[in-house]
């Protein structure tokens, strides 16, 4: 659970929030503005604390920062590069940020910026790069510390239909070649559909939306 307070009014966000995922699973959550979706995954990334309830990863308790850093990965909305820095400095950072960078580590964020189609791009700052590539760079980035799992806020949110999809259908893909679960925030019905399970966030909580069966009549 997870209130705000206004005022003088207190502000019931998530009522009742219970999320399991699977290693590799990829999970959507849509919902109108203002129900809560990005509050639960600031809970689910530690950025916040619920009122009640506990956060748990791999069948642990959360233990703090560090360990999330290894843990998870995150792709917003607004990017979040650091503007003076090239492509490949912004995916190293990822990994400075949990202790020292050495050949290894600078190797897997080539590698990583070449999988996304950005292998001629790595010397170009943000301000070089279109919407969609610094969108691509921020993905290789939430790969770079190989996490268990991505959260996703609204990644497309920035981007036209055409790049909006391709952002997807690659974070999708990497996710499942990594065996990385994926959390994906999103308005979008067409991106929703393409994850393995689909959620809706009402009232602060969360409801499944069962497949539909189409039937052929004779």
């Amino acid at each position: 659970m997870k209130s705000f307070v206004s005022g003088d009014r207190t502000l019931s966000v998530l009522t009742g929030v219970a999320l399991t995922l699977a290693a590799g699973e990829s999970v959507s959550i849509r919902g109108e503005s203002g129900s809560g979706k990005s509050t639960l995954l600031h809970v689910l990334a530690g950025l916040d604390s619920p009122d009640q309830g506990e956060l748990w990863w791999a069948g642990k308790p959360d233990t703090g920062a560090v360990k999330r850093g290894k843990f998870l990965g995150m792709v917003f909305q607004s990017f979040y590069l650091i503007p003076e820095l090239t492509a490949l400095d912004n995916v190293i950072m990822a990994a400075r940020m949990l202790g020292g960078v050495g050949a290894k580590e600078k190797s897997r964020a080539k590698l990583l910026l070449e999988r996304v189609g950005l292998g001629e791009r790595l010397d170009h700052v943000p301000a070089k790069l279109s919407g969609g590539e610094r969108q691509r760079v921020a993905v290789a980035r939430a790969l770079m510390n190989r996490p268990q799992l991505i959260l996703a806020d609204e990644p497309t949110g920035n981007l036209d239909e055409t790049t909006g999809n391709a952002v997807i259908g690659l974070l999708l893909d990497l996710c499942q070649e990594t065996g990385t679960a994926l959390v994906l925030v999103t308005h979008n019905l067409g991106h929703a559909a393409k994850t393995d399970r689909k959620l809706v966030m009402k009232r602060g909580a969360l409801e499944e939306i069962s497949p539909v069966v189409v039937r052929k009549t004779l």
